[in-house]
């Protein structure tokens, strides 16, 4: 399996949640972003997750663990947006953005 280089972004290390309450999802476990994610829940009632190419399953995966599992009937996935992008290093690269409200 080879490394999917992400396209350029306006944050500072992935993973880290950024002013606008988004998330870069990357290759860590994906229980572990996803309790992650449940203290950030309680600073704000939205959160973006963001994913690129090979991490989009994992993306996924989060938001079905957080609103099906972990705060069933307390959050919802209010949006889920495709696209692609073409790079001249890796060539056309398909991302998703799933926005998650807390009730």
């Amino acid at each position: 399996m080879h490394t999917q280089k992400t396209p350029q972004s306006n944050t500072t290390n992935v993973n880290d949640i950024i002013e606008n309450n988004e998330l870069i999802v990357t290759d860590e476990p994906v229980m572990k972003i996803a309790i992650d994610m449940l203290s950030k829940f309680s600073l704000t009632n939205k959160l973006v997750l963001k994913a690129y190419g090979e991490f989009i399953p994992n993306a996924v995966a989060i938001a079905n663990i957080i609103t099906d599992n972990i705060l069933k009937g307390n959050s919802k996935i209010d949006k889920i947006s495709l696209n692609s992008e073409i790079s001249e290093d890796v060539g056309m690269v398909s991302n998703i953005q799933i926005v998650l409200l807390k009730n």
